[in-house]
């Protein structure tokens, strides 16, 4: 089979884990590019992407890539693909249209002269166009331009991979749920380790570390655009999806652990979970941060606290950011942290020494994902005993 040209995108900061996780399915020619991975595959490839991927937010196949000088140029190459034989004018089409270095004066007249190539050729063989939905479209065509050339794509995902089709309650201020993927594998956090989310709001970190700990397929709970395609192998895309499902392992309790200070944020965690069919697999409790403690001797801790907007709430949180740091020290020991924030107050009110600084973004909000690894007041003094005994065999 024909190997295809396809494009991930992802949040930007998570690439070389998106890299890594395609590798795991099958993908050849991987690309880390920024925002995203370029790869290639035959459609085994993208179905499994698209139903097994945590990381990324699309998988986007690529059907043309040409140099182009103006908008006539970028119509006659869309004009000239057989689009008629990928999917059926009954569906209805949505066009966006990314660029860098783009030396055309409107974005919007190429995104318009894009959509005419496409109806055009419809018409032209089908004698029927068609229909353009910007909110809910059946097929999504990206494209994208550079200084010189278009690339043309169409979208086998369909609604964004992050939405799994499993929560209920998205919370005030929602962590996208391959965001929260993506944070657990930079943390190294593997089923099976105690994960502690003690601000956990909705429970998306909850929610993918349950799903991951039973082996759930991201994408076995909805439907993806390549289904509508002409091209579609109806026998393989059921293959594989049993072969998900037969990995799958019983809903039973683990080792994952999330509290939050307020009842309606627990309550919110709670119906996504019991949704989703996993509220067995988590253990849930209403507590406060500064209260807490380790429910094991080692583990992997991981939030994203508030991030105060007004400036009463920025004061209670530089109140509450020392406090955490001093949480942190006295009652996990043993523990790595992992903290997500955007704001720049709170590496530096901790009074921790991070270990890590990784660049994340959520959505187009600049962020950091802060490590800490809290070491046993013990350890700690037997730590600067060795460092002074070192030092004084230097100075002598």
């Amino acid at each position: 089979m024909k190997f295809q040209h396809f494009f991930a995108p992802c949040p930007r900061g998570l690439e070389s884990v998106l890299a890594s996780e395609l590798a795991q399915l099958g993908a050849a020619a991987i690309q880390t590019l920024h925002g995203g991975v370029a790869f290639q595959g035959d459609w085994r490839i993208c179905y499994r992407a698209n139903l097994e991927s945590r990381i990324a937010s699309r998988i986007l196949w690529q059907i043309a890539s040409q140099p182009y000088h103006n908008e006539a140029n970028i119509y006659d190459i869309t004009h000239a693909l057989p689009w008629h034989k990928w999917f059926g004018p009954e569906l209805s089409i949505r066009v966006n249209l990314a660029a860098i270095k783009c030396p055309l004066r409107s974005l919007d007249f190429v995104t318009l002269r894009i959509k005419d190539a496409i109806c055009d050729k419809f018409r032209n063989v089908c004698g029927q166009r068609p229909n353009v939905d910007t909110v809910n479209p059946a097929i999504r065509i990206h494209a994208f331009l550079d200084a010189q050339i278009l690339t043309l794509y169409l979208d086998t995902s369909g609604e964004a991979l992050f939405k799994r089709g499993l929560r209920q309650h998205a919370g005030e201020a929602p962590l996208r749920e391959n965001l929260a993927a993506g944070i657990l594998y930079l943390a190294g956090w593997q089923p099976g380790i105690p994960l502690l989310d003690p601000m956990c709001g909705s429970g998306t970190f909850l929610m993918e570390a349950a799903q991951m700990a039973c082996r759930i397929a991201p994408g076995s709970g909805r439907h993806f655009a390549f289904e509508k395609f002409k091209l579609l192998d109806a026998t393989l895309w059921q293959q594989l999806k049993q072969s998900a499902q037969d990995q799958q392992l019983l809903y039973i309790p683990q080792p994952i652990f999330g509290s939050d200070l307020y009842g309606y944020a627990l309550a919110h965690a709670r119906n996504n979970l019991t949704a989703a069919g996993l509220i067995d697999v988590v253990s849930l409790k209403q507590a406060n941060v500064l209260e807490i403690t380790a429910p094991a001797a080692s583990g992997v801790l991981v939030t994203n606290p508030p991030y105060g907007v007004r400036i009463g709430e920025q004061q209670a949180l530089a109140q509450l950011y020392p406090k955490l740091g001093d949480v942190l020290k006295k009652k996990f020991p043993g523990w790595n942290a992992y903290i997500f924030t955007a704001d720049p107050l709170l590496p530096k009110l901790i009074r921790l020494t991070a270990s890590r600084r990784i660049p994340l973004f959520n959505g187009a909000l600049e962020c950091r994902l802060l490590e800490y690894k809290i070491i046993s007041g013990s350890m700690r003094k037997k730590t600067k005993n060795i460092d002074c005994q070192q030092s004084d065999t230097t100075l002598s």
